[in-house]
Formats: C-alpha cells, sequence, structure tokens
C-alpha cells in the first residue's frame, strides 16, 4: 500500500461539493497526498432514447458539464492548496459503485453534503449512507457552513468510544487525525442509564449509578492505554457520560473541528447500512464527520 495513497473527493453539482473539494485539498497538502477529484456520470444519463429531439446532444452536453464541474473543483483545491498533486476524472457508471473502487485504493473518501432541512437536520444522501457503510477506506462528510459559522480551528478531535471493533477503528483514526492537527482529543464513551436502570430494575436490585460510572470509566481507559502508548503527543480528555451516544457526541460537536465515529456500534446488525448512532451524527453534527472503515486499500 503506498505512503502517498490519496484523498479522494466526491464532485457533484451542488455547492457544498465545493467545501467538500476545499477541504480536502488542504488535509492533502498538509500529508503530502495526491488528491483526486472524480465526477461520476450516469450510463442511464447517456442511454435516453437519441429518436427525442431533445436528447439528440445529450450525451455531450452530459460529458462537456462534467468537465465543467471538475474544472471549476479543480480551481477550487488550487486557490487552497497550489501545491498539491491534483488528478481530476471524468468516470460512467453508478456513483456509489465509482467511488466505492476509488476507496479500495484511497486514504480517504471526501463528500459533502447538501442544505439543512427544517429543525436543523442536513440532508444526508442514499450515496453517502451507502459509501459510509460500505467504503474501504474512511469517509469524511463536510457541511454546507458559510464561512463565520465554521467550526473552530483549534477546537478538538472527538471520537465516539464504545468498545466495538468499529470503534477501536475510530480511536485510532482520531488519535492520529488529533496527532496530525496538534489537537486535544476527547475520547466520549456513554452509557444509557435508563437501559441499565431499567434492566436493574427487572432483577430486583438497586442501580449503583457511582459504581456503574467507575466501571465505565475503566473501560473507557483500557480502550485508550494503547493509543495513548502510540501517540504520546496527543492530549486526551476521556469522557463518561450518561445517556444516548449521539446526543452526548452532538453535545460536543459544535466546538469540535472533527468528530470521528464508527461505522457500526455494539447493537449493529449486519443488515444494517449504517449504525444508528452515526446515521444520526452525520445529520446533525455540524462540524465535519468521519465514519472510520476497516482500511483495506489506502492505509498508509
Amino acid at each position: 500500500m503506498s505512503v502517498n495513497s490519496a484523498v479522494v473527493v466526491g464532485i457533484d453539482e451542488t455547492a457544498p461539493s465545493m467545501n467538500a473539494v476545499r477541504w480536502a485539498a488542504s488535509l492533502a497538502a498538509q500529508r503530502n497526498r495526491e488528491l483526486r477529484l472524480v465526477h461520476v456520470v450516469d450510463d442511464i444519463m447517456l442511454t435516453l432514447p437519441r429518436s427525442l429531439p431533445t436528447q439528440e446532444n445529450l450525451h455531450d452536453v452530459v460529458l462537456a458539464r462534467g468537465h465543467r464541474l471538475l474544472a471549476k473543483a479543480r480551481d477550487a483545491a488550487r486557490e487552497v492548496a497550489p501545491e498539491v498533486r491534483l488528478h481530476v476524472e471524468l468516470a460512467r457508471g453508478r456513483a456509489v459503485d465509482v467511488l466505492r473502487r476509488e476507496s479500495e485504493t484511497a486514504r480517504l473518501l471526501v463528500l459533502g453534503t447538501p442544505g439543512l432541512r427544517p429543525l436543523g437536520r442536513f440532508l444526508v444522501g442514499s450515496v453517502t449512507i451507502a459509501l459510509a457503510a460500505h467504503a474501504a477506506c474512511p469517509v469524511a462528510v463536510v457541511r454546507p457552513h458559510a464561512a463565520d459559522d465554521l467550526p473552530p480551528a483549534d477546537g478538538p478531535v472527538v471520537v465516539g468510544v464504545d468498545g466495538s471493533a468499529s470503534s477501536e477503528q475510530a480511536i485510532g483514526l482520531a488519535f492520529e487525525e488529533a496527532s496530525w492537527r496538534g489537537a486535544p482529543l476527547v475520547a466520549l464513551h456513554s452509557w444509557d442509564e435508563p437501559f441499565v436502570a431499567a434492566i436493574f430494575e427487572e432483577a430486583r436490585l438497586l442501580l449503583d449509578r457511582p459504581m456503574v460510572e467507575a466501571h465505565e470509566r475503566e473501560v473507557l481507559s483500557q480502550r485508550l492505554a494503547g493509543w495513548q502508548e502510540k501517540f504520546p503527543e496527543v492530549h486526551v480528555d476521556p469522557m463518561v457520560a450518561r445517556g444516548s451516544a449521539s446526543e452526548r457526541l452532538l453535545d460536543y460537536a459544535d466546538r469540535a473541528q472533527l468528530l470521528v465515529v464508527g461505522s457500526r456500534g455494539r447493537g449493529g446488525l449486519s443488515g444494517m447500512l449504517l449504525g444508528s448512532t452515526s446515521q444520526t451524527v452525520l445529520s446533525y453534527a455540524l462540524c465535519p464527520v468521519i465514519v472510520a472503515r476497516p482500511a483495506t486499500g489506502g492505509k498508509s
């Protein structure tokens, strides 16, 4: 696997896609990685009936539009990081399939998201959800903020820790990101008090909350120990909280520069595209979110 595995950005026609390009260009330049900008044209758009007058030049129009979009993305990347090694590609096929193949040799796959729905929820498309669940490398989702709404550059990296294999991948990635950024790391482990209390009540036992919290702190400490030895320069703030993992993570997301989660938690089902905590933070977190994936391709 190449040490300089690329950062890949999936490009579409939305403005948030350009935000994702700028974010990825800065990261790629900092870490001396190639930046690959990929726009996918669905084959269906190129095979509509040519007999229709309005479709006579569809093939050329669609491809020309794709090239213009990539040129715009290339300019956006150059504005942020003129020194970055850059490759653009116009691909044909289904976006999920093409970007999934790209992820096999990528270090990171970066996607933008559309704007906010009412009640402050982001539109997270099916392509993003599918790739966050099945890509061969970590997937970063970048928000469409205005400049004055961007997360603080000096905020912490936040990672959700739940004891699952997916969480372990997230911990490693979060330590790496915190080290690169010179940022503190908040490692958050939550336990669902209503669920635990109900179990104790059914067994006619009194829940000793201080004892449970002490146990959860020990679990968190064990999960972090090896990583702290590997990244001694990273200051770690271990946090244990009662309640929903997604709610506790979102409490920190507003003041974080990055939020890292696993693709599935302890309750993840193989038939689910993505764990509930990951889906929730993708929908509501204001900072960029990275969903950790088993790095089968571009791990350095």
